[in-house]
């Protein structure tokens, strides 16, 4: 079983991201993975691009045909389009029905799964040491903050250990974004003045 400590770290991580990347985007990913699966939706999903694309071709025709030399083709093609029409709204009512609801429930997991667990873990093991500070290192009031709220007097609580953790995660990440920026802007700054001495030769 892995270390608490470790669970804290890991949970503060997964927090991170979904609230970097977002919910909606999260949310996306999941359900274009819940499609490329053989299920009841994934085969609605999949009659509704076809029938999509079958109205778009009689769409095309029908503006295509005049209704005046043409109105025998004009007519059938008419009846089409508004019979695929009206399919491809039913599909897509019932295809937006799923996705709302799967929303819902990747929502609650999500949730579930990291502020939820954040928030669970000081109640369960509120009162556990993560870990113990060197006897007489610190004083009385610094030693009272770190076991916060319910931790022997002593020891680093959990919600102490979060907090760390949090701090931790956002001070990685932010060194992250700036290798990267400082990495492509670099780069850009490379690739200016090979464009400048190409122009400068075509002139």
């Amino acid at each position: 079983m892995p270390s608490l400590l470790l669970v804290v770290l890991l949970v503060e991580v997964a927090v991170h991201l979904v609230n970097t990347i977002g919910a909606t985007t999260i949310n996306n990913i999941l359900w274009n993975l819940y499609l490329a699966l053989p299920t009841e939706v994934s085969k609605q999903a999949a009659e509704k691009n076809r029938l999509q694309k079958e109205y778009l071709a009689i769409r095309r025709d029908l503006n295509a045909t005049s209704s005046q030399d043409q109105f025998a083709k004009w007519a059938k093609l008419r009846r089409q389009h508004d019979k695929q029409l009206e399919q491809l709204e039913k599909l897509k009512a019932s295809h937006d029905t799923s996705k709302a609801k799967f929303d819902r429930t990747a929502g609650i997991i999500r949730w579930s799964a990291t502020s939820g667990v954040k928030f669970l873990l000081p109640w369960i093991y509120g009162k556990e040491p993560m870990f113990w500070l060197p006897s007489g290192w610190f004083p009385y009031y610094v030693e009272w903050i770190l076991s916060f709220p319910r931790a022997p007097l002593g020891s680093i609580s959990i919600v102490s250990w979060q907090t760390a953790c949090t701090a931790a995660v956002l001070l990685f990440s932010d060194a992250i974004k700036s290798v990267l920026v400082s990495a492509l802007g670099a780069e850009s700054a490379q690739k200016q003045p090979a464009k400048v001495e190409k122009d400068k030769k075509k002139s």
